[in-house]
Order: C-alpha cells, then sequence, then structure tokens
C-alpha cells in the first residue's frame, strides 16, 4: 500500500476514534521496570477482558490468527509469532513480512467470508471498527478480541500483555513492554530540567482543511513525554485553525516523511510562513511511529525527542 494513502487513511481514523471515544485520559509517568521482574506462565483455560469490557475464556493458546488492525499485526511479529497469522487487512505492511499473510481486505470492511474460511482460533480487532461488522462476525462463531490501547502507552502495554498471553508469548511480551518502559524513561530521564518546545504535528493542511493531534491524543501525550508543548494543545480533537497556528509560531513543525507532505506545507498559504518552516525546522518523521500504537511507540517518542532536543542526543 502506497505509504501516503496509508498515512492518510490512519489520519482520518485517529479523526474518527477521537470523536468516538467516551474519554480520554492524561500522559502516565513512565518508569524503568524492575530488574529482577519475574515472568508469570500462562495456564490455560485462560480468561481475559478486552478493550471493549467483553470477558472472553480461551482453552488453549491461539494456534491462527487474524489482525484486522496494522498496531496488532507488529504486535504479533514482534512477539515472534508472525507465522500464526492467517489475515490481515491491505493496511498491515510492517514488517515487511507482513505483506506475505493473505489480505482480507480493509479495516472498515474486512472480507468476512476469507476470514470464516482461514478459521482462526482469534481476531484481533483494535481502534475504529465496526460494530455491525464485530457482531456479524461473532454471530459466525469467530473469537474477536479488542485490543484498542484508548490512547495511552499504558493502554499498549495492556494490549501487548494480552496477545502475549493468547499466543502463549508472555515472556516475549513481557520484555517487549519493559524493554518500552525502559526506552521512554531514559528518554525522559534525558529532557528533564530542559527547556520544553512547542511542537506542531501535521495530519492534514491546504484545501482539505487543516488537522493535529489535539489535546489528549496519543501524539499530545507523545510530544510531552518528548520534553516538548503541543501548540495545539489549547483544543480537543484534530481539526485546527491556520490563524491559530500562526499566532502559535510553534517551534518545531513536524509531518509525516511520505515524500509529499514536506513539500507540500513548505510552499502552503499560511505555513510557509512560520519562523520553523523558514528556518529548516519542518522535520519529516516515521509517521507509523506515531500514529500506530504498539511496539514502535516508544521509539517515536525517542525520535521526537531528538527532533525537539538534538543538543541532548549527540
Amino acid at each position: 500500500m502506497h505509504k501516503m494513502k496509508r498515512g492518510m487513511l490512519l489520519g482520518l481514523m485517529m479523526v474518527a476514534m477521537f470523536l468516538m471515544a467516551a474519554c480520554q485520559s492524561e500522559a502516565p509517568k513512565t518508569e524503568a521496570p524492575a530488574a529482577d521482574a519475574t515472568v508469570q506462565a500462562v495456564s490455560f483455560p485462560l480468561t481475559l477482558t478486552d478493550a471493549s469490557g467483553k470477558e472472553m475464556t480461551f482453552d488453549k493458546a491461539a494456534e491462527s490468527v487474524v489482525s484486522l488492525s496494522p498496531s496488532t499485526t507488529e504486535m504479533v511479529f514482534a512477539l515472534g509469532k508472525g507465522s500464526l497469522l492467517k489475515g490481515r487487512t491491505k493496511y498491515c505492511d510492517y514488517p515487511e513480512e507482513a505483506l506475505s499473510v493473505p489480505s482480507v481486505g480493509s479495516i472498515m470492511e474486512p472480507n468476512i467470508e476469507a476470514i470464516v474460511a482461514s478459521k482462526p482460533d482469534v481476531v484481533f480487532i483494535s481502534g475504529m471498527f465496526s460494530d455491525e461488522v464485530k457482531a456479524k462476525m461473532e454471530g459466525l462463531g469467530l473469537k474477536v478480541f479488542d485490543i484498542s490501547s484508548h490512547d495511552t502507552f499504558d493502554g499498549v502495554y495492556t494490549a501487548l500483555d494480552n496477545v502475549g498471553q493468547i499466543l502463549s508469548a508472555k515472556e516475549a511480551s513481557d520484555k517487549l513492554v519493559a524493554d518500552m518502559k525502559a526506552t521512554v524513561a531514559e528518554v525522559q530521564e534525558k529532557v528533564k530540567g530542559a527547556e520544553a518546545k512547542s511542537a506542531y504535528y501535521v495530519v492534514g493542511y491546504g484545501e482539505s482543511g487543516d488537522y493535529t493531534a489535539g489535546k489528549g491524543t496519543f501524539i499530545d501525550q507523545m510530544i510531552t513525554m518528548a520534553g516538548g508543548v503541543n501548540a495545539a494543545g489549547d483544543v480537543e480533537g484534530w481539526s485546527y485553525s491556520l490563524e491559530k497556528l500562526i499566532e502559535k509560531n510553534p517551534d518545531y513543525m513536524i509531518c509525516r516523511n511520505n515524500g509529499d507532505d514536506k513539500k507540500g506545507i513548505s510552499a502552503a498559504n499560511g505555513y510557509k510562513d512560520l519562523t520553523a518552516v523558514k528556518e529548516g525546522r519542518l522535520v519529516e518523521i516515521d509517521s507509523d511511529l506515531l500514529d500506530i500504537q504498539g511496539p514502535r511507540s516508544a521509539e517515536g517518542v525517542r525520535m521526537l525527542a531528538e527532533i525537539l532536543h538534538p543538543e541532548l542526543f549527540k
């Protein structure tokens, strides 16, 4: 899938998820894990409660999986269980090995017949997913487990833990969560006491409207963790005004590295006159590190911190 189209979809999904969310949480303080943390073995039958609040029992470890979310697909591979994936959405393109897994359609319109035919022990969903489609799959006897993070790092850690338990890969999930927490803690220690730099993440601009990550979003939390201040922290949701952006004139403008955004923003009305753009502080970033709430989110915090405080990461 072309990176630009995929990034646009994820941006639209984030906008919709915010509008549908019942509540948002403040960015959690993250501390490094204890070095002697003990890994608890998983025993079956296993009963877990998914992100929607539904309790689900697994008689044995899942041996076949369908993932209807890029974040879940990344989790499954990160836990060393990619061979169990029997289906993924056409937007699940990381890691590269995921492309060899059969596509079962899009996130919003999955091919239910293809999913049923793959005979999965569990179907993982997250983020914006149709309740109607979920009910239809459950009516066909599919076990559908929601691993949404609810826009918090603790939610990502819980999702990884749940996937690890279901796939009998808890040792791997515990290590991954510990590594993520350690990365975030290391970054926060480095930026501690540093002057916070304001940053604006460009989700949309120009004729299509001005969109960014507002207060309470996952990206807002990441910017704060990285020692920054979200320039759009004065609004909730994703819609912003060009007038406000010009008034804020943030220290840094951050955009997706899809090959088109930086060039377009540099020439866009209002954006081209921002100090950050004129002085070379319009910076590209791998948008997956910010847009996808999963195993690479801690690396996204590090990348943001390196952008905002380059002097601390020499």
